[in-house]
C-alpha cells in the first residue's frame, strides 16, 4: 500500500478525488503562492511601498512564470518551508535585477503560504458544497417518492415501530443540509495572512493594515484584521467541517451496510463490487468507503481540533497542518461526491420491507397496543401487560394483537395497518424534500487560481 491512498495509482479510484487532488498538488501550491506574491507586489506598488512599475511587472510575471516544484525540494528540506526556495527561483527566472529585489517585500513565508492555502481551500470547499447539494437533491427525490413506503424502524438493532423509507432517507439528508449551511457560513471567512516576520507588519510599509486590506480585495478573500500566525482556529474549523462532511455521509452508509445485507435485503444498490471467488456477491463498496473515510477523518481531525501553537509562530504546529489537512479535504471531497453517487444507486425492496412489517407475531405493534390499553388502565400497568403478552406470543406462537384482544375484550384496538400507523413519517420525508430543494443548485462556483 502506498503512503497516501488518495493519490495512489492503485487506490486512487477507490479513495481519491481528481478534482480536489489537483488543488493539493505541488504545482497547485506553488502556483497559488506565486499568485499571492504577484498580488502583494501590485498592491504595494499602488500604495507606493515599492515602485509602481515594479509592482505591475511582478504581478504580471507571477502569472506567467513557470517554476518546477521539484527544483524547490532541497531548499524546502533545509528551510522547513517552500517559500524561500520559490522566491529565489522566481527572482532568477525574472531576469530583471531592477525589479527582483522587491518580490516578497516585508512579508514572511507563513503569510504567503497560508494565503495561498486559502485560495485552494476556497475552490475545494466550493466543490464539496456543490456535491453535497447534489446529494441532498437526489435524497430529496427518493424521500418524496418513498414518503409512504412502510418499513420497520430499528433501534438498538431491533425492530421497533413502523415508519416509512422516505422518513429514513430524510434522516440521512438533514445532516447534509446542516453541513451545507455551515460550509456556506465558513467560506466568506477564508482570509489572507499578512503580518510579517513577528506578526507586527513592520516592514510592510507605513500602513500595513491598508496593504493587508488591499491584498484581501485583490484575491477576493476576507481581511482578518489581525495576525493569525499563531491563531489557528480557522484551520481547526475547516478541519472540523471536513470531519463533519464525512460523518454526514457515513450515517446513510452505515444504514445501507445493514439494509443491503443478504439476510435483510430491504435495499438494493446498483454497481456493487465483485468478489474474487464468489460470483453471486455484489459488495456494498461505496458505503464501505464512506464509513472508512469517516473513521479516518475523525482520527486525523482530532490532531487539529485543539491547536495550541507556541509563541508568535510555531513550525511544528504548522507542519502538522500540512500532514493532516490535505487528507481531510480529500476525504471530505470524496465523501460528498460518493454520497451523491450512492443516493442515485438506491432502490428500495418494498416487498422485503412489507414482509418484515408482516411478522406473524405482530410484535412491531407492541407500543401501539400498550397505548391502547393505557386508556383502560394506568400507563405503567398497560406497558407491563403488553410486555407479558409479548413474551407469551413468543412462547406460544400466537400473534400479540390476538392475545391482547382476547385478554382485554373491553378495549377497542386501533388499526394496525394503513397510513395511520406511520405517524408523521410521510410528513418528515416531504419536509426534508422541500428543504433540500430550497438550498439552491448543485453547481460549483466558478473559482480559479488565475
Amino acid at each position: 500500500m502506498s503512503a497516501s491512498p488518495f493519490d495512489s495509482a492503485l487506490y486512487r479510484d477507490l479513495f481519491g478525488d481528481a478534482e480536489v487532488g489537483r488543488l493539493f498538488s505541488d504545482s497547485a501550491e506553488v502556483r497559488a503562492m506565486m499568485l499571492v506574491l504577484g498580488a502583494l507586489a501590485k498592491v504595494q506598488g499602488q500604495a507606493g511601498v515599492i515602485p509602481e512599475m515594479t509592482g505591475a511587472f511582478l504581478h504580471r510575471a507571477a502569472m506567467e512564470l513557470q517554476i518546477d516544484p521539484a527544483g524547490l525540494a532541497t531548499a524546502t528540506g533545509q528551510n522547513g518551508v517552500s517559500l524561500p526556495g520559490l522566491v529565489t527561483a522566481m527572482r532568477k527566472a525574472l531576469e530583471a535585477p531592477e525589479h527582483a529585489p522587491y518580490l516578497h517585500w516585508g512579508a514572511t513565508s507563513q503569510d504567503i503560504q497560508d494565503t495561498g492555502l486559502m485560495l485552494r481551500l476556497r475552490q475545494a470547499l466550493s466543490l464539496i458544497e456543490a456535491r453535497l447539494v447534489t446529494a441532498a437533491h437526489r435524497l430529496a427525490e427518493l424521500a418524496e417518492a418513498e414518503a409512504e413506503t412502510p418499513m420497520a424502524a430499528r433501534t438498538y438493532g431491533q425492530v421497533a415501530v413502523p415508519t416509512s423509507f422516505g422518513a429514513l432517507v430524510a434522516n440521512w439528508g438533514w445532516p447534509l443540509l446542516q453541513t451545507i449551511e455551515r460550509l456556506r457560513a465558513l467560506k466568506p471567512r477564508l482570509c489572507v495572512s499578512l503580518s510579517g516576520a513577528g506578526g507586527t507588519g513592520t516592514m510592510l510599509g507605513p500602513d500595513p493594515a491598508a496593504i493587508r486590506t488591499g491584498l484581501a480585495e485583490a484575491l477576493g478573500l476576507a481581511d482578518p484584521g489581525r495576525s493569525w500566525h499563531a491563531e489557528r482556529a480557522l484551520i481547526a474549523e475547516i478541519a472540523g467541517l471536513c470531519v463533519t462532511v464525512t460523518a454526514a455521509a457515513a450515517k446513510p452508509a452505515e444504514d445501507l451496510l445493514i439494509l443491503t445485507r443478504s439476510d435483510v435485503a430491504e435495499v438494493r444498490l446498483a454497481g456493487g463490487g465483485a468478489s474474487s471467488t464468489m460470483p453471486q456477491k455484489q459488495n456494498p463498496v461505496g458505503p464501505s468507503v464512506l464509513v472508512a473515510l469517516s473513521r479516518m477523518a475523525a482520527a486525523q481531525g482530532a490532531a487539529l481540533a485543539a491547536p495550541a501553537p507556541r509563541e508568535a509562530r510555531d513550525g511544528a504546529a504548522w507542519f502538522t497542518e500540512w500532514l493532516i489537512l490535505p487528507g481531510l479535504v480529500m476525504a471530505a471531497g470524496k465523501s460528498a461526491g460518493l454520497m451523491a453517487e450512492t443516493a442515485s444507486a438506491i432502490t428500495p425492496e418494498r416487498s422485503a420491507m412489507a414482509d418484515r412489517l408482516a411478522d406473524p407475531l405482530g410484535l412491531i405493534h407492541a407500543e401501539t397496543l400498550s397505548f391502547a390499553l393505557a386508556r383502560a388502565m394506568p400507563r405503567p400497568e398497560a406497558q407491563a401487560e403488553v410486555k407479558r403478552l409479548a413474551l407469551a406470543a413468543r412462547e406460544t406462537g400466537t400473534p400479540l394483537p390476538d392475545l391482547v384482544a382476547s385478554a382485554h375484550p373491553e378495549v377497542a384496538l386501533p388499526p394496525l395497518t394503513g397510513p395511520t400507523t406511520l405517524g408523521t413519517a410521510p410528513q418528515e420525508a416531504r419536509a426534508f424534500a422541500r428543504a433540500a430543494r430550497a438550498i439552491g443548485d448543485g453547481q460549483a462556483q466558478s473559482v480559479n487560481l488565475d
